[in-house]
């Protein structure tokens, strides 16, 4: 480091190192005189400071010296040196010459230390520390960690055991707790390493040091279970040619109705409150959207890809309180915010009444079930007009259930019938109520009626058939016993 003009720098001048801890300076007589920043690490509050700390004090004794100084880091000046990266910045900020020795960095260690070729197995460089952050900041850290299990990893600055413990619970996102990891201890070019291979779970229980990094081997495929890589390319091979028959002459339209039924099943772990199931169902439902994106690719419309691009540029596009810099004071100016987006991309992509305004309603799914689809026409209406009045929904009720019952034809019944769910669904939402659940829960409430009358007929060794009609009805108004 030099603070003479660019290209007045010399060589040689005062030595400094970042740290004593490391083998190379034990090996260097002359070393024994030169000042460290050890000091540093003990003062400091946080990595941040430190690195500031140093860099400030290698600004003034390049002041100081009037000339060139060298300031020592291990390994190689831009590998994992966070001190060299702000010098660099403060060369460009400050007229600074700065000239960049290469060295021998960890990788080049490890691979020999481990026999391996990091560019043909397409290694993955992980810094440790931010992998700790990363495992400490759950539940908020999924889809942060900076590695693919489908590829080898070297987790550097793994140098103490609670940076160790932190590693080791961000890794266990996405590898099995057995899965076998490699640690080098003591790591330095001239040897003397301690290398031993553990499952991931006692990753925290031996010692570790300044030059300890961890292998971690990669998955195949079909082991790699817990990232969305693995069940990408798992459905890949069910497609593939000598995959699984039945999933090889499945088409988007034979297997559309499995997006209705896993998904009910999904809800219908969800209302149980079974956890467990609930998970189960989840993967079946995304198991769809694999599958039809699969046949998609296949066929050369779109990719997984462009899904997930699809949904993240929307999410992202949608929340500009949150990804942007505009203000929601709370959920219904989201929604508003969110409306107003929505009739934008629905203008955009053409989708526009005869009168070319684009429509709050446009967009409502025709898949849903009826009165989910009524909840929703009515609750997206009521974002933008407001809810309509209770009387004069309820009144609307009144006039469908007097057209039902005055009904001369099937056509007539069935028109005033449907006038009448979409009055109840305007009910529901004046007060918050999904009429799917509602009427869940009265079919789920006669399901269980009705099991205890059949119960009640069985006791008696009786069944409906053998009952007259009047008895039939009396055993109704009565309801089971009990």
């Amino acid at each position: 480091v030099d603070d003479r003009p660019a290209g007045v720098a010399g060589g040689g001048g005062p030595v400094y190192l970042r740290t004593r801890v490391h083998p190379t300076v034990a090996a260097l007589p002359a070393a024994a005189g030169w000042p460290s920043f050890d000091h540093l690490y003990e003062e400091a509050g946080d990595f941040a400071a430190l690195y500031d700390a140093i860099v400030a004090a290698l600004l003034a004794a390049a002041r100081d010296a009037g000339g060139p100084i060298v300031y020592a880091v291990p390994g190689h000046p831009l590998v994992g040196e966070s001190t060299v990266a702000r010098l660099r910045d403060a060369a460009r900020a400050g007229d600074l010459a700065l000239r960049l020795v290469a060295g021998v960095s960890f990788v080049d260690v490890a691979a020999v230390a481990l026999g391996r070729d990091p560019l043909g197995e397409n290694w993955q460089l992980v810094d440790g520390l931010e992998l700790a952050a990363v495992g400490e900041a759950e539940p908020f850290g999924g889809g942060r960690l900076p590695l693919s299990p489908l590829r080898p990893a070297l987790i550097g600055q793994v140098y103490s055991a609670p940076v160790a413990s932190a590693v080791k619970l961000a890794l266990m996102r996405l590898y099995p707790d057995e899965h076998p990891v490699t640690v080098l201890r003591g790591l330095a070019a001239g040897g003397g390493s301690v290398i031993r291979e553990i499952p991931l779970h006692e990753l925290d229980h031996g010692a570790a040091d300044h030059l300890t990094s961890v292998y971690v081997p990669a998955q195949p495929p079909e082991r790699a279970v817990r990232v969305a890589q693995g069940l990408q390319a798992i459905t890949a091979r069910l497609r593939a040619p000598g995959g699984c028959p039945w999933d090889r002459e499945q088409t988007h339209e034979s297997i559309r109705s499995n997006f209705l039924e896993e998904t009910c099943e999904a809800l219908d772990a969800l209302d149980a409150g079974d956890m467990d199931a609930f998970r189960e169902e989840l993967g079946d439902v995304l198991l769809q959207v694999y599958l039809q994106s699969q046949m998609a690719e296949e066929a050369g419309e779109f990719a997984l890809e462009d899904v997930y691009e699809a949904i993240s540029a929307k999410l992202v596009r949608r929340h500009p309180h949150v990804f942007g810099d505009v203000v929601a004071q709370d959920s219904g100016a989201v929604l508003r915010n969110w409306e107003q987006i929505k009739a934008a991309e629905r203008a955009a992509k053409g989708e526009r009444r005869e009168a070319a305004t684009p429509s709050a309603l446009a967009g409502v799914p025709r898949s849903l079930p009826a009165l989910a689809r009524a909840a929703l026409t009515r609750e997206r209406a009521a974002r933008l007009a407001g809810p309509a009045p209770d009387g004069e929904t309820a009144a609307a009720l009144d006039d469908a259930l007097a057209r039902y019952r005055a009904a001369s034809d099937s056509s007539a019944a069935r028109d005033a019938l449907g006038a009448a769910l979409f009055a109840l669904a305007g009910l529901a939402a004046a007060r918050g109520l999904d009429p799917e659940e509602a009427l869940g829960g009265a079919s789920a409430a006669f399901a269980a009626r009705f099991a205890a009358l059949e119960d009640a007929l069985r006791a008696s060794g009786r069944d409906w058939a053998s009952l007259a009609p009047a008895e039939r009805a009396a055993l109704w108004v009565a309801g089971p016993p009990g």
